[in-house]
């Protein structure tokens, strides 16, 4: 008589088989920009397995906005075998469409999307107040794109081609962070609030009206409460721009800004350090 336990073994071990050899055939050197060897992939797989296994109905969910058909379909198969819950997401408003309807570990948004850019994505979840860990994929390795892809809000950066192993591992390690960090959704210097889910600012309880490009110069100044801005620093992180030593639209901004928020109040927020740039703090 065959015990139960011997037949799931087997079904269990012809099920590794099956799964082993479709990935075995549909395995090239370079498929859809990513690089990875059999052998290496094998043994992957075998871990991958084993994790989805121990996982069990608790795996993470993930988010996948990627609008190449191939490309996301390896995406998505590769991370639900290593033990994930992938969403998939053909194009930009379609991510942020799922982005803001539910709560992702870790999301992975291609640079280049049909509609939006990957990084006006990723900008759009930071106003909403949404710092779900995203992981910007892009056959753009240039310095200067991996600098403008992780201030647009971008966590990690990883360039194609790439290997899977190195991909589960970022994902593992952005998921990780996900798991640890408290989302801040409201920011607070002195009497002053901004709620990062609404959109809006309060000082003493009385409502602030501020246009976006304003509210976004008051968050990134608050975010470095107590420290000096530089001007620089606001062009690059607000507007994605290099410095033009020539343009006075930080000023503008910032003076704007000061007069909504400073305005008949018993003491300043916003002070000017001459010559370098802005300041945001409260007397102690």
């Amino acid at each position: 008589m065959t015990s139960n336990t011997g037949g799931s073994a087997i079904n269990n071990q012809a099920g590794l088989f099956k799964l082993r050899m479709r990935q075995f055939l549909t395995c090239k050197l370079v498929v859809c920009g990513f690089r990875y060897d059999k052998i290496a992939y094998s043994n992957a797989l075998s871990t991958s397995i084993w994790r989805c296994e121990i996982m069990g109905e608790g795996r993470r969910r993930l988010l996948v906005i990627e609008d190449d058909p191939e490309t996301a379909e390896q995406l998505v198969d590769f991370l639900s075998t290593s033990g994930y819950q992938v969403d998939l997401a053909a194009d930009g408003n379609e991510g942020l469409s799922h982005g803001r309807s539910a709560d992702y570990a870790v999301m992975t948004i291609d640079r280049m999307l049909p509609d939006i850019d990957g990084l006006a994505v990723i900008r759009r979840f930071r106003e909403d107040g949404i710092v779900t860990p995203a992981l910007i994929i892009s056959a753009l390795g240039e310095i200067d794109d991996r600098v403008r892809g992780l201030r647009a809000g971008g966590d990690d950066y990883l360039v194609k081609p790439f290997a899977f192993a190195e991909l589960l591992a970022r994902v593992e390690a952005l998921a990780r962070r996900s798991a640890t960090v408290v989302k801040e959704t409201v920011l607070r210097v002195g009497d002053l609030e901004l709620d990062l889910v609404s959109r809006t600012a309060t000082r003493g309880g009385r409502k602030i009206e501020l246009l976006p490009r304003e509210f976004q110069v008051l968050e990134y100044l608050v975010r470095n409460d107590g420290r000096v801005v530089p001007r620089a620093m606001l062009l690059q992180h607000v507007w994605d721009l290099h410095f033009d030593p020539t343009t006075n639209i930080i000023d503008v901004y910032v003076g704007r800004v000061r007069r909504k928020v400073d305005s008949q109040q018993a003491y300043p927020l916003i002070h000017t350090i001459r010559g370098v740039g802005f300041c945001v703090r409260a007397p102690s």
